[in-house]
């Protein structure tokens, strides 16, 4: 008989000891019963950490599930199960009783554990990575918001710059080149700021919408509007809608400067975002000339009087060179041209420039705009894009 005491037995078990300590009370055990527990404490010089069990003796005969599952381990239920074998019984003879089955059981409460365990705390890590490392790629495949990075060259010239470009990337047959695609005019107040003719901030030498001798020029001109009503940016941006999806399915990247009929750049920063993502420039444009009839296509060639500046000096020759490879897809699609296909313009554009950048006009007010037709227009400069880059 146990009573008001505790016994306590160490047993060596290799490197390894397990400590149970049984405590007991008869005294008045029949009339006021407690709750009795058992402490297994296991301390190994393995890998694992001590592991402890707690089984409440008045409960084991009828129900050891809650005994066994209090560590969760084989082992520990099955030290549970061998201590509920014993017949439910007053306080004093459970003290008893119990002793035994500790003492034949403790070998496999210390080795269960350590072979369970093991496994438990490497599985969780592997069910995890695979979902994080999919997410990371799915989102690699969406388009990307590309803002004006203040540290780019020619950046603090701009005066409307909280608005984003688009950046797309190719699905298939990607090659790589990055084609920035510009739906001229469509930003809401452009007209109301004015930004620097060119970078040393020297008069213009051609007019245009801002006229020969001055120094600035307005941020965004709103363009002119087609002889039925429709606003020049409306169809700039249907064409570079057309162009972006013909542009993809080549396998061009395309940085689509505007998708929406308003974004808050102005054309120094379109051109600065194209001179920094982009692996050439074309702004989409129709002359708003006053003629009534369809003059053709043509593109802004670069004025003698501004090739001595940079960027321009490094660069008039590429933006020549592609804009000559525009004409020549429009062409070969059968599309009407404007004399030789070329007309100097002192442009923002241009003059900022440092990728091969193009003003491509695609005719003038009294052109046919329809759906067909841009399509046509589409595919002659998606054919000139690939005559420039050689694919």
């Amino acid at each position: 008989m146990i009573c008001d005491k505790v016994k306590k037995t160490m047993y060596m078990t290799g490197t390894a000891f397990l400590l149970l300590c049984l405590s007991a009370c008869s005294k008045d055990a029949a009339a006021a019963p407690g709750p009795e527990v058992s402490y297994v404490a296991v301390e190994t010089t393995a890998e694992l950490p001590p592991i402890e069990i707690i089984i409440n003796t008045k409960q084991e005969s009828r129900n050891a599930g809650p005994g066994a599952e209090v560590n969760g381990s084989a082992g520990a239920a099955s030290a549970a199960n061998g201590l509920s074998e014993t017949p439910a019984a007053p306080a004093a003879q459970v003290a008893e009783t119990t002793a035994a089955p500790a003492e034949t059981k403790a070998p496999e409460t210390t080795a269960a554990p350590a072979e369970t365990k093991a496994p438990e705390t490497t599985a969780a890590p592997e069910t995890t990575a695979a979902p994080a490392e999919t997410k990371a790629a799915a989102s690699a495949e969406g388009p990307e918001a590309v803002a004006l990075d203040p540290s780019w060259r020619f950046a603090d010239y701009s005066k409307i710059s909280s608005g984003s470009a688009m950046l797309y990337r190719a699905q298939s047959n990607r090659k790589n080149i990055v084609i920035g695609v510009n739906a001229g005019h469509g930003t809401k107040g452009g007209t109301s700021v004015k930004t620097w003719c060119h970078p040393d901030k020297t008069p213009k030498v051609t007019g245009g919408t801002t006229s020969a001798g001055n120094t600035q020029a307005v941020a965004v001109s709103s363009g002119m509007s087609f002889s039925d009503g429709t606003p020049e940016a409306k169809v700039t941006l249907q064409m570079a809608l057309i162009l972006k999806e013909k542009l993809l399915n080549a396998g061009y990247d395309v940085l689509m400067i505007r998708e929406t009929d308003d974004v808050q750049l102005d054309n120094v920063a379109r051109t600065v975002i194209c001179n920094n993502r982009a692996d050439c420039h074309i702004a989409l444009h129709w002359d708003g000339d006053g003629l009534s009839y369809d003059k053709g296509c043509f593109f802004m060639s670069v004025p003698d009087g501004i090739k001595y500046f940079e960027p321009v000096s490094s660069s008039w020759e590429k933006h020549e060179a592609l804009g000559a490879a525009l004409i020549g897809g429009l062409k070969a699609q059968g599309l009407k041209i404007f004399g030789d296909g070329t007309m100097d313009m002192d442009l923002t554009q241009t003059s900022f420039s440092s990728v091969p950048s193009v003003d491509i006009e695609l005719g003038n007010q009294s052109s046919d705009h329809g759906k067909e037709t841009l399509g046509r227009l589409g595919d002659g400069l998606l054919q000139g894009i690939n005559a420039y880059f050689g694919r």
